[in-house]
């Protein structure tokens, strides 16, 4: 009978924020950005910007700028060799390699690049950077102040996709590389490439956008300003200025639910149905549910967050996502069209079958918009359950569509 209910076990904080939101950030820095003090691990350094400001395309200013970069294999004597790759929002300039000190992470494309793999090593001379406003060795939020103590913080400036290709020029220029082989890359590294390809046409022999857009729609904008507010709303957060703050007392909890987020976007229902199903944490079994009981893609969520919080900066995430939101090849050319129209490289746009953050139709339109003004270009769709993240892990499948492709620019 209900007056027989324990009233003291029903209402037994039952809306109390649950132990594991600790996520484990009491000796974490307050930033996971790399720091000069850290071994410098494969990263090499560019400073550029040093007698001159480098005027943003937003209207702020840097001066004093640095690019970390990696790079794999020779330079031929001719430069003729050189292939740029652009990674996504939280990758860096180690596409690949291991693990170890300075290096939280292997490469991003480890089973592509290296002798006999798409990218040979043997024969290409590979480079990537690190995106201005990044956090593993490029100038950006967590970077000393050039002219005074402490770090940009708050002060940092709005950076566009069209900022960081810039800096990336500089940085073929002082390696010697007039012309790249090809410029590849996926996500908001599909971004830069079609960038490169409006603003430096006659500077790349071909062009390999994946899983990108010409332009942000709505909806993708949507997600990345979720995140954006998840960030903002930590009061840890303190508005951007939160570098001097004691370790475990960093915006941990805004920028691993950020990141909890996208990791949705990443994947797709049947991944996380076959992985996880409805399998739990905390058995619901024994007649008690707690708010707080979790299932498994729970806990798969909170172990990405928390690793990202490790080594990403939480003002780097701001800025990139925003860049990425800002990314439209059309602004100030006279639309899509006529910026499409200054690219003279082919170009072979990638897409992914069940790609739910930047779909598949928007890779297939540009190669057709390209095509339709008689450009040489074309599409071609990885066939993947993963989503979004399928260009990181379908290593085959991105390994038959690059070989041939980067034979035939050699040929």
């Amino acid at each position: 009978m209900e007056d027989d209910i324990d009233v003291t076990d029903v209402g037994r904080s039952a809306l109390a924020k649950p132990d594991w939101t600790g996520a484990h950030t009491s000796t974490l820095p307050a930033s996971g950005a790399w720091r000069p003090s850290d071994p410098a691990g494969e990263r090499q350094f560019l400073r550029t910007f040093v007698d001159r400001t480098f005027i943003l395309e937003g209207g702020g200013q840097l001066s004093d700028v640095t690019v970390a970069f990696e790079t794999w294999g020779r330079l031929a004597p001719a430069a003729d060799n050189a292939i740029l790759l652009c990674h996504a929002l939280t990758g860096d300039a180690h596409a690949a390699g291991p693990a170890g000190p300075g290096q939280p992470t292997p490469g991003w494309w480890e089973g592509l690049i290296g002798p006999g793999r798409a990218l040979d090593t043997d024969r290409w001379f590979v480079v990537c950077a690190n995106v201005l406003g990044g956090c593993q060795g490029s100038t950006g939020p967590a970077s000393h102040l050039p002219d005074r103590r402490g770090r940009y913080g708050s002060s940092f400036p709005v950076v566009t996709i069209r900022d960081m290709v810039r800096t990336q020029a500089r940085l073929a220029d002082a390696l010697g590389i007039e012309r790249f082989a090809a410029i590849v890359g996926g996500s908001m590294g599909g971004m830069q490439v079609l960038e490169w390809g409006v603003m430096f046409p006659d500077r790349v022999r071909l062009l390999v956008p994946i899983a990108t857009c010409g332009a942000a729609t709505a909806q993708q904008i949507a997600y990345w300003s979720t995140g954006r507010r998840a960030i903002a709303l930590d009061p840890l957060w303190r508005n951007g200025d939160y570098y001097d703050a004691e370790p475990g007392d960093g915006p941990h909890q805004g920028l691993a639910l950020a990141r909890m987020i996208s990791q949705i976007t990443f994947r797709t229902d049947r991944v996380f149905t076959d992985k996880f199903g409805r399998d739990e944490v905390e058995p619901l079994a024994g007649g008690h549910f707690d708010l707080w009981q979790r299932f498994q893609v729970e806990r798969y969520l909170e172990h990405h967050g928390d690793k990202l919080i490790r080594r990403f900066d939480a003002n780097s995430y701001l800025l990139l996502t925003k860049a990425m939101d800002l990314h439209d090849l059309g602004r100030g050319r006279g639309g899509l069209g006529s910026a499409l129209a200054r690219i003279s490289a082919p170009v072979v746009a990638i897409g992914i079958s069940s790609d739910a953050l930047y779909p598949a139709y928007q890779s297939a339109d540009l190669a057709m918009a390209l095509a339709d003004r008689g450009h040489d270009a074309r599409y071609v769709e990885l066939d993947s359950p993963h989503g979004h993240d399928a260009f990181l892990l379908e290593d085959e499948q991105m390994t038959a569509v690059l070989a041939p492709l980067l034979n035939q620019v050699a040929s």
